[in-house]
């Protein structure tokens, strides 16, 4: 099992530039929730994937494998009720690719960015720009899970 190493920011604006990232599609529905794991499958583009992640906050553990469009399709109704869509925007910097998702549908409005590391040295060692906006690593309302089943916390 892989380590995901991630902090995570609420954006009140997007940044001038974010036409200039490449960015693309992603819908991911919740197979299964349990309080400290969660099944997942996304497609984001063209690549279809199964995912179990464990833990929450900063460090989680991360298991995730390629699936077929027909598999997709199978376990796609089993996520009723606990979906997310967004655009993801990606632009590189020297601390690591920082993802920028601009929900859709239900979500519309919320802006969430990402930042994957290393390790927690690196994490700890980061200084977030001041376009990032608040820090919410470790709320569990701003989990894609808790958002795909609650909306947007108020």
């Amino acid at each position: 099992m892989g380590l995901e190493i991630e902090r995570k920011f609420r954006l009140a604006v997007l940044p001038s530039w974010i036409g200039e990232c490449d960015s693309i599609p992603i819908r991911q529905g919740y197979v299964a929730l349990e309080p400290d794991r969660e099944v997942r499958v996304r497609e984001a583009g063209d690549r279809r994937t199964l995912t179990v992640k464990s833990g929450s906050g900063l460090v989680r553990g991360e298991v995730e494998v390629e699936i077929s469009g027909a598999q997709l399709r199978e376990l796609w109704p089993l996520t009723a009720g606990r979906r997310v869509e967004k655009r993801r925007h990606l632009r590189e910097a020297p601390a690591g690719t920082f993802e920028i998702d601009v929900y859709e549908g239900e979500l519309s409005g919320l802006l969430i960015a990402e930042v994957e590391f290393a390790s927690v040295e690196s994490s700890d060692a980061f200084r977030p720009p001041a376009w990032l906006g608040g820090e919410v690593t470790g709320d569990d309302r701003y989990a894609n899970r808790a958002l795909a089943e609650a909306g947007i916390p108020a």
